[in-house]
């Protein structure tokens, strides 16, 4: 069983979980945006990953001040959950991303 953290509207996360499907692999899908990480999940995460969860590409992080920019990642995810790189999965091992290691990790 696989808990796929990231957004509906993003295509990486909708690549995921088509593989998935098709894979034939039980999926949870959690959307940020509409569920928000619980600051377990934001502090696992953030052990796992440090500041490479955070996406700085994405709008959201163009939109943020400077002094916004300055914040301690947690804070930033907590007020901003799109800001977070997509997608993390959360099965027998914890990844960020989706590329071809992580849908073999994943997937098989």
């Amino acid at each position: 069983m696989l808990t796929l953290f990231g957004l509906k509207t993003c295509d990486t996360c909708r690549k995921a979980r088509r593989a998935a499907e098709n894979a034939g692999v039980s999926l949870t899908f959690v959307d940020v945006r509409d569920t928000p990480l619980t600051p377990e999940q934001r502090s696992r995460f953030l052990d796992a990953f440090g500041d490479a969860l955070i996406n700085r590409k994405s709008t959201t992080w163009r939109t943020l001040s400077e002094a916004e920019r300055e914040l301690p990642a947690e804070t930033l995810l907590e007020a901003h959950p799109t800001l977070m790189k997509r997608p993390v999965i959360d099965g027998a091992t914890l990844t960020l991303g989706w590329t071809k290691d992580v849908e073999a990790t994943h997937l098989g």
